[in-house]
């Protein structure tokens, strides 16, 4: 099997871009798990990243050779989905990696960081994020009666300019 032009790969679609790893080395990897090596010792052999190894390693156990594979188009979940995913998990009737099966989820740390943030922030951390700039805090406007003070203190700071040049000028005419 040639792993550089990457001859060794089976079945259609392109392969996971979303690896720190080239597609030699994933495929290699994949090969060596299917060889029955463990995620350290296909990183030590291959010379990279045991993290990036045990994230391939994963999506291998879930799908075996498609763990290659792109998934057509990025998945949303709804909140009621995600609650019962993560009440199965942190309740104990599944493991990650048996709930990721069952669902067809990219990956079991999908679960696992839905569970994080669940534990961290409850419920709420679940629910649909509002995506992009915050919406401004509508302006106080203060009433009517706002504005007909700022009108008064308008008026009056103007009144005091005038006088001010009248000063100024009369002392001019004072000087010369």
């Amino acid at each position: 099997m040639d792993w550089e032009s990457g001859s060794g790969c089976s079945g259609g679609g392109s392969l996971y871009s979303g690896s720190s790893l080239s597609e030699g080395q994933r495929e290699a990897a994949v090969a060596l798990f299917e060889a029955g090596h463990g995620r350290k010792a296909v990183a030590a052999r291959l010379g990279v990243s045991a993290t990036a190894v045990q994230r391939l390693r994963d999506r291998w156990v879930l799908r075996n050779a498609g763990a290659l594979m792109n998934k057509p188009g990025r998945r949303s979940f709804g909140f009621e989905f995600k609650l019962e995913v993560v009440r199965r998990y942190v309740g104990g009737e599944a493991t990650a990696l048996e709930l990721a099966r069952e669902h067809d989820l990219s990956s079991p740390k999908l679960v696992e960081s839905w569970a994080r943030a669940y534990r961290r922030e409850g419920e709420d951390a679940l629910r649909p994020k509002r995506k992009g700039r915050p919406p401004a805090a509508a302006p106080d406007p203060g009433g009517p009666g706002e504005l007909e003070r700022l009108r008064a203190e308008n008026q009056l700071l103007s009144a005091k300019v005038a006088y001010l040049e009248k000063l100024r000028a009369l002392r001019e005419q004072g000087r010369g």
